[in-house]
């Protein structure tokens, strides 16, 4: 089975090397920046292109890896699907609706999968958490909180060519950085119903034109309350917290650090090394264990759980957090 891939940035070098340690081929890496793609050729083996287009055209391949800016994404998965190929997609899902409607109509009628990567989900913390809670061992959500305080300076947006604008990257912290822990919450809480939230710029005012934070109250249909704040104008990159209130305890997840609180004093205090370090800590070092599960699906013919169905729970969830700004009301997430 071979692989293509689009977009030769730093998320690029995360499946690169994940690929590698999988031993899957890559027949070819394509990069407007055409010495990007060829750097990465020399380093993973495979042929290099300036364009998707030229490398779909001249490339017998299987599975297409979209690292590109974010406003490429669902033009490029399209391309990829028409022509048969199965897709692996950085987040976002979508940048629009609308975007997300023309994904969804050309999934349904193509014979391959498309993955979109939020790799959180994978790591071992969060997998712990979600086999405890679906056991209903502390019994029912009542609620959870979550926080991303990250760090990102002017020199991050500059200096990339498409960060920092609506037209391009679709949003800021939101849509970018603490998208994975939306995805943690509706992965953890189920699917969201209503959300009033607000957003803002207040570090990079003269550099970006997107927001830096946001924060929302959001209820889930099960009826548990989420607290959400995000920004990108700390002084570092701290691990993301999680906790979740349920009927007889407490869940924190720190990072990799994992706390169980229950009755009678229960508490219980796990780290986990993370299973298959590529990549950033702050951004999870789990692509590995996701393009496993994904490439596996593909040859066995099985669905891929984290399909664009599941990521557009989130996707959703995070328009409506936009359109709450937008309208100063609450918004449904359906």
């Amino acid at each position: 089975m071979k692989s293509l891939l689009v977009g030769c940035g730093g998320i690029a070098e995360v499946h690169a090397e994940a690929l590698h340690a999988l031993d899957r081929e890559i027949a070819a890496f394509a990069d407007i920046r055409p010495e990007r793609a060829r750097g990465m050729a020399d380093v993973y083996g495979g042929r290099a292109y300036a364009s998707l287009s030229d490398m779909l055209e001249k490339e017998q391949a299987d599975v297409l890896h979209i690292c590109t800016p974010h406003y490429l994404h669902v033009p490029m998965a399209i391309e990829a699907l028409q022509k048969g190929m199965h897709v692996v997609m950085e987040k976002p899902p979508a940048m629009t609706g609308e975007q997300e409607k023309e994904l969804r109509q050309a999934l349904s009628g193509a014979p391959g999968q498309l993955a979109v990567c939020f790799q959180n989900r994978y790591n071992p913390a969060n997998r712990r958490v979600k086999e405890l809670l679906e056991k209903k061992e502390l019994g029912e959500v009542k609620g959870a909180r979550a926080f991303v305080t990250w760090e990102r300076e002017a020199p991050y947006y500059t200096e990339s060519g498409w960060r920092g604008t609506w037209k391009t990257e679709g949003g800021g912290v939101l849509i970018n950085q603490s998208i994975h822990t939306l995805d943690l919450l509706c992965h953890l809480l189920g699917d969201p119903r209503q959300v009033s939230a607000t957003i803002a710029n207040h570090h990079l005012r003269d550099v970006i034109e997107v927001e830096d934070s946001a924060e929302a109250r959001i209820v889930f249909k099960s009826g548990a309350v989420g607290l959400f704040y995000a920004t990108t104008g700390y002084c570092t990159d701290s691990p993301v917290l999680v906790e979740i209130v349920c009927e007889k305890g407490c869940i924190r997840i720190e990072g990799d650090d994992l706390l169980i609180q229950g009755e009678g004093g229960r508490r219980e205090q796990i780290h986990f090394a993370p299973a298959a370090h590529v990549g950033k800590d702050c951004w999870g070092a789990s692509h590995l264990l996701l393009l496993r599960d994904f490439y596996h699906c593909i040859e066995t013919g099985k669905p891929f759980a984290l399909d664009y169905t599941q990521a557009c729970r989130t996707l959703h969830l995070m328009l409506a957090i936009y359109e709450s700004n937008r309208t100063g009301q609450s918004v449904c997430c359906e």
